[in-house]
């Protein structure tokens, strides 16, 4: 059987007009053709549709049951349209993002809302991962978007690399906080808070400090920095801390919902914390991911922007 989406809408509409030639006018189309087409749909069923008495076209029993089955399939054909209308709009569609702690604290969760705010039917899966966690699930396909420290290439993902540095955060009562740039002779002996030993940026950091010849005193050690700024605020040390907590730290304050107690110099040497934004290359991403990933990829350099002034 081969019926066509054409056929059971000719047919739904003479059953409705009661009339070859009401159904024609509706829709605009000769009697003749929908003649042919009635014609041709009692041929492919099988079944004899209409019947004429008295000069009446009348439906027969076959044609009632048959009218609930056009109807419900040319429903859901309707329901398809406007899904895949509403997918093409970026009204509808999931989007699926791994992200470091760094980000998935404060900045992805605004980012987000800001970007899904005219699209209420867009479903969002936010995952917090490890970057080699994230490098894994993009590789695997698992997730549309992952934004991570910049790994080394591969043919498994696409990627939009970020030159980040780290930023040294300071209690704005503290006298460092006067000073345009922090070094490590600032800090000779300054309580600090770094992240864990195996991050790249504390290895980095205690080599600046071993370079320069001055003491490395680091009082707490974190898993990522947004806690270390209340360490900050109480006056209790510094922070070595990534652009992406500092941006939202800025904004909070600048926003009015936080005391101003916090200050983010350039730390020199420069403390290396890279970023990427993650695709997989084997997999085509949906209208409403790749619209993110832009979305993303500004946000993200607004941040670069903003923070490299400071």
């Amino acid at each position: 059987m081969n019926l066509s989406i054409r056929q059971l809408a000719t047919f739904r509409e003479v059953m409705r007009s009661g009339s070859i030639s009401e159904a024609a006018r509706t829709l605009g189309r000769t009697q003749p053709a929908v003649s042919s087409t009635i014609a041709g749909l009692e041929t492919e069923l099988e079944l004899k549709l209409f019947v004429r008495e008295q000069g009446r076209l009348v439906p027969t029993p076959e044609a009632e049951f048959f009218l609930e089955e056009a109807e419900a399939i040319l429903k859901r054909l309707e329901t398809s349209k406007r899904t895949l209308r509403g997918l093409a709009n970026r009204e509808h569609g999931q989007l699926r993002v791994a992200a470091i702690p760094e980000a998935t604290a404060s900045f992805l969760p605004g980012t987000l809302s800001a970007f899904i705010a005219d699209k209420p039917s867009v479903k969002v899966a936010l995952a917090t991962r490890s970057s080699s966690e994230i490098e894994e699930l993009i590789a695997a396909q698992h997730y549309d978007i992952g934004l991570a420290e910049t790994p080394p290439s591969r043919n498994s993902f696409d990627q939009i690399d970020f030159d980040l540095e780290c930023l040294c955060a300071l209690s704005s009562t503290d006298p460092l906080a006067s000073k345009e740039v922090i070094t490590p002779d600032d800090l000779d002996g300054y309580p600090l808070a770094l992240l864990h030993s195996d991050h790249k940026t504390h290895r980095q950091t205690l080599a600046k400090f071993r370079d320069s010849g001055v003491r490395f005193n680091q009082r707490f050690e974190l898993q990522t920095a947004l806690p270390g700024l209340k360490f900050v605020e109480a006056g209790l040390c510094a922070l070595i801390c990534d652009m992406i907590t500092a941006y939202h730290a800025q904004e909070v304050g600048r926003l009015g919902m936080g005391p101003p107690m916090i200050v983010f110099r350039p730390f020199r040497p420069r403390i290396q914390n890279n970023l990427s934004i993650l695709t997989p290359t084997h997999r085509p991403i949906s209208i409403v991911a790749k619209d993110f990933r832009d979305f993303l990829t500004t946000e993200v350099s607004k941040v670069q922007a903003a923070m490299i002034k400071k």
